[in-house]
């Protein structure tokens, strides 16, 4: 059975087809700059990475030219044989604790979580009504970040704020990046031959967060009622003192929107660099000696070892360390410097261990308290199981 996983963005538009169950990929890519000047798209098939240039106004044009692809390709003969379709969707409140086919009543509900995840919710219906426009006969799946938080506790969800807004309006911490933790732990809980463990799980890019898991559920994370909390990202603060808000509405006569937009996509290694929010830009910067890059730099590894060694303590120790996505797999120097502070913890790591990227590896010694890995992350695949397993 062909299946297509979608994690529509803003103004990029990943995708990955498979051929399930057995899990092969047929092809995978990526369109970016939808709605903008310079819009491209790539792809990989059989091995070959192809790029063109392409007029993208709107996620259904990608779509289209998606599906082109896939027949001139020879992925399908005709677009009937796309069975599924997983869409990625950020926020799915507490509604939903696991993936769903979706209706008009799931996509009514995705819409009205939007305020809690506004840069990605309507990118994922933006996707899934391309779906349903192009591919009519296919199911179409939602899979949820939100999914994999929801066996947190109240005593970790509940923020110390008047009762009633938890209970009338739903604030809360809902976690994001649910679908990697979930992909990670799992990979790790294969590597240790069990499933009774106490993972730290580090999901580390432009947006970033970090998971306590135990016994293969989530038992915290660091990210909130949005993603702009916890750790420091590409563009986003992460956690601050929230009168800074106030103060900045009430004595520089900033508008929420404004404050919100800094927060949001001004903050973070960009805001403090000043120079990228792109953490190979800040490695490089860090090379040449770019005071505000160092610091950039070394407040995102302060922030991450920060939440490692909460989560320690609220585990009640640790079975194993992950870290995965963009900075997580590749970033050598970043990794460095965390296992670097970790020591405190009795971490050992080796430093030709530590050179590898994108590929699963431990990267600590024999001799480790706590052994490290470096595991990719695959929300596709885990977009793709679950389409497939509702699809069936």
């Amino acid at each position: 059975m062909k299946i297509l996983s979608v994690n529509a963005g803003s103004s990029s538009f990943k995708f990955q087809a498979y051929e399930m169950p057995e899990a092969k990929v047929l092809i995978s890519g990526n369109f970016e700059r939808i709605g903008e000047e310079g819009s491209f798209y790539s792809f990989k098939i059989n091995g070959e990475k192809i790029k063109k240039e392409a007029d993208l106004k709107s996620h259904e044009d990608a779509f289209n030219i998606l599906m082109e692809e896939l027949i001139e390709n020879k992925v399908v003969e005709d677009l009937n044989e796309i069975k599924g379709v997983g869409h990625r969707v950020v926020q799915g409140g507490t509604k939903y604790d696991k993936s769903v086919i979706i209706d008009e009543s799931v996509i009514k509900d995705i819409e009205e979580y939007s305020v809690l995840a506004p840069l990605h919710n309507p990118a994922g219906i933006m996707g899934i009504r391309a779906s349903q426009e192009v591919i009519p006969n296919a199911i179409n799946v939602a899979v949820f970040d939100t999914a994999f938080h929801q066996t947190i506790s109240p005593e970790n969800y509940i923020y110390p704020l008047p009762y009633e807004l938890m209970e009338k309006y739903k604030i809360r911490k809902y976690g994001y990046h649910g679908t990697s933790h979930k992909y990670v732990s799992e990979k790790m809980n294969e590597i240790l031959g069990r499933t009774d463990t106490k993972l730290i799980t580090c999901h580390l890019g432009s947006g970033a967060s970090i998971s306590a898991i135990k016994n293969g559920k989530c038992i915290n994370t660091s990210m909130g009622l949005t993603p702009n909390s916890g750790l420091m990202m590409g563009t986003r603060c992460g956690d601050i003192d929230a009168t800074i808000v106030t103060y900045m509405i009430n004595s520089l006569g900033m508008t929420a929107e404004e404050v919100d937009k800094m927060m949001n996509k001004q903050s973070g290694l960009l805001g403090v660099s000043g120079k990228s929010n792109d953490a190979r830009d800040i490695e490089a910067g860090v090379v040449e000696g770019d005071e505000r890059c160092i610091l950039a730099h070394n407040m995102f590894v302060r922030k991450v070892i920060n939440h490692i060694a909460m989560y320690y303590m609220e585990l009640g120790g640790c079975d194993a360390i992950v870290f995965t996505a963009g900075i997580g797999e590749r970033s050598v120097p970043i990794r460095e410097d965390i296992l670097e502070h970790l020591s405190v913890l009795g971490v050992k790591y080796s430093k030709e261990k530590n050179q590898i990227q994108s590929e699963i590896g431990c990267v600590t010694t024999e001799d480790s308290s706590i052994p490290v890995y470096v595991i990719p992350t695959d929300e596709e695949f885990m977009i793709a199981k679950d389409t497939y397993d509702l699809a069936i």
